[in-house]
């Protein structure tokens, strides 16, 4: 099933696998939230699991601080803080319903967190303490930073840009482009825009500047469809994650499939094998060097039988991951 170049973690969550996220600077440690309760911490290249801690409900997302910090939120509605080194937690605060996003902005020193209770808190990762509590149209289902920017998706498929630096007011209000739920947002690391993804097999590539002529560069695709008996399926597309270096990104939907796009050529550059069930999260090391890959079932079928959760850790190559240059001209 895997290959050289792709492996599995030994100690996987026993449960639903909801995030992962790779440490700011080192492909070798790997943070995984679960429905299980607990939040992991692997030491990739050793295949090992290095340290466990629980919250006393299922864990929704985590974020690392800096190496040695790691967040996390979910069903408890506690905001935790650990100390890696040191295995110390601190209960940093709480939302009034459970906390679905837990991220990181270097730019304003801040962690961020969306809820289902409608509303996006900050934290001062330094006291901790709560450093304000900006109201939300509807539940929070995804949320990216961009540079000092935060761009929020929520039920009813609306998209808020905030301004960090100036919480006093949304910058941009916006409707998604696609007709369906918001699975998934994530921000493009030369923070020219977003990408969004949808619970009916569709990416919309969008731009934060709202000039008509950047605004006329926006497009949407079909993805993680497949025919079946002649029958097209649609799957959701739950996980996007970007390489930091070249701006393409990782797609992984309900279909067990990941694929990388290139979006400024509007090209996939490739699809993996298919997981053994749906991809419920993806992230990219720093460097671009790993991909990490949850394939989790995600109960989109209930509770039927399903292959057991696992986490593939991938090393790809910049053929995967790099946009072709010459197929620029056809765009120019």
């Amino acid at each position: 099933m895997t290959g050289s170049n792709e492996f599995k973690l030994n100690q996987p969550p026993e449960d639903g696998i909801s995030s992962v996220k790779f440490s700011p600077n080192t492909s070798q440690f790997l943070l995984v939230s679960s429905w299980d309760t607990s939040v992991r911490l692997y030491d990739v290249p050793a295949n090992t699991m290095r340290l466990k801690y629980q919250h006393s409900g299922a864990v929704l997302d985590c974020a690392f601080y800096d190496p040695t910090h790691a967040w996390s939120g979910g069903l408890d509605q506690q905001l935790k803080m650990h100390d890696l080194n040191t295995d110390q937690e601190n209960l940093v605060g709480t939302h009034d319903a459970p906390i679905r996003c837990v991220e990181y902005c270097p730019e304003v020193n801040v962690m961020v967190t969306g809820s289902w209770d409608q509303t996006v808190k900050l934290w001062d990762p330094r006291t901790p303490c709560n450093a304000g509590t900006f109201s939300q149209p509807e539940k929070v289902y995804t949320l990216s930073v961009s540079g000092d920017r935060l761009i929020v998706g929520t039920a009813g498929r609306r998209v808020l840009v905030w301004d960090l630096r100036n919480m006093g007011y949304v910058q941009q209000r916006r409707e998604s482009s696609l007709k369906y739920q918001t699975r998934c947002i994530r921000a493009f690391p030369n923070k020219q825009g977003y990408v969004l993804s949808s619970i009916e097999g569709r990416v919309a590539v969008e731009y934060l500047d709202p000039s008509p002529e950047i605004q006329k560069k926006k497009y949407a695709f079909k993805c993680h469809r497949l025919k079946e008996n002649n029958i097209e399926q649609i799957y959701p597309v739950n996980a996007i994650s970007f390489h930091n270096i070249h701006n393409t990104f990782a797609t992984g939907g309900s279909d067990g499939f990941v694929n990388i796009w290139d979006p400024f050529n509007k090209k996939r550059l490739c699809q993996f094998h298919r997981y053994p069930t749906s991809i419920a999260s993806l992230a990219f090391s720093n460097d671009g060097t790993t991909l990490a890959i949850a394939s989790s079932y995600m109960y989109e079928m209930d509770d039927i039988e399903h292959p057991e959760d696992g986490i593939f850790i991938r090393q790809v190559t910049d053929a995967e991951t790099k946009p072709k240059k010459h197929l620029l001209s056809q765009y120019l």
